[in-house]
């Protein structure tokens, strides 16, 4: 790996600590919030906005800005703190997280915080959302990329598959979307409520360009991102193999912790591993 690859990699590395301790200070804080799925996505949104994506926290509404569309809005928590630690609003504000008047609601609002190019919530509407945006940019003779974060979950959701065939007839090749495979939704193992199979094989047959990585690993991050903006013949989707709850060993695999609050003692074990995580 070269020198600046190799310290970028490290600054992503460090930026994903921040991101979790900043999570789980927010839900523990709100006595609610999605623990679990904004964990697995915490090495993604990391590299996305401390990499890949081109944004500018003092205009967030400049027109050639690439988008990004949270689909798997209850990992909201995570997305905040992308969000704050790039500038677009203070960290300090991460403390009012889902509190009565708070502009960090629940789901991401468009309306309400800058950053958030959609608002999302209800599952399933983040790839349809992406590809009209993706669409837009071609119609407008804009540059701009979009990129949309699902989670595996979230494909149970049929209009995913329309979306997929969409993006296949229409072919922008400025979309790139990233699963969340993690394996653990609501109700427990993804295998059990609604099997996947081989997700990557599926979506290469809807006729996308697929690429898999170690979706906690900022080099294999990297690298896929390379290969999606490379590609120009149609969208790309990155299957990030990951870990629910990923970087606190009690909630890592499991399903009560995709909405459960985080007690005081809870917490002090989670944040006692993390810093020994960082030392």
């Amino acid at each position: 790996m070269k020198p600046k690859r190799a310290a970028l990699v490290q600054r992503l590395q460090a930026e994903a600590l921040a991101l979790r301790r900043a999570i789980l200070t927010a839900i523990h804080g709100a006595g609610s919030g999605h623990s679990g799925g904004s964990l697995s996505a915490v090495e993604i949104l990391a590299t996305l906005y401390g990499a890949e994506l081109r944004v500018d926290p003092t205009n967030s509404e400049w027109p050639d800005r690439d988008r990004f569309i949270l689909s798997k809005g209850h990992a909201a928590p995570a997305l905040y703190a992308a969000l704050a630690r790039r500038g677009f609003f203070p960290e300090s504000e991460l403390a009012t997280l889902r509190r009565f008047g708070s502009r960090l609601q629940g789901h991401p609002c468009r309306e309400r915080l800058p950053g958030v190019d959609f608002s999302t919530g209800s599952l399933g509407l983040g790839l349809s959302a992406g590809i009209g945006m993706a669409l837009a940019a071609r119609l407008a003779g804009r540059a701009y990329r979009v990129y949309v974060l699902c989670g595996d979950g979230e494909m149970n959701e049929g209009q995913n598959w329309e979306a997929f065939m969409a993006g296949n007839k229409f072919r922008p090749s400025n979309l790139c979307v990233i699963v969340d495979r993690n394996h653990v939704q609501l109700d427990g193992p993804g295998d059990e409520i609604m099997p996947l199979g081989d997700l990557a094989a599926k979506i290469r047959a809807f006729g996308w360009n697929v690429l898999e990585c170690d979706g906690h690993e900022p080099a294999a991050l990297l690298e896929a991102f390379d290969a999606a903006r490379a590609h120009a013949d149609g969208p790309s989707a990155i299957v990030a193999r990951t870990v629910k709850g990923k970087g606190v060993s009690f909630m890592e695999g499991q399903a009560a912790w995709h909405g459960k609050p985080i007690s005081d003692d809870d917490f002090a074990r989670a944040m006692a591993e993390l810093d020994a995580a960082a030392s």
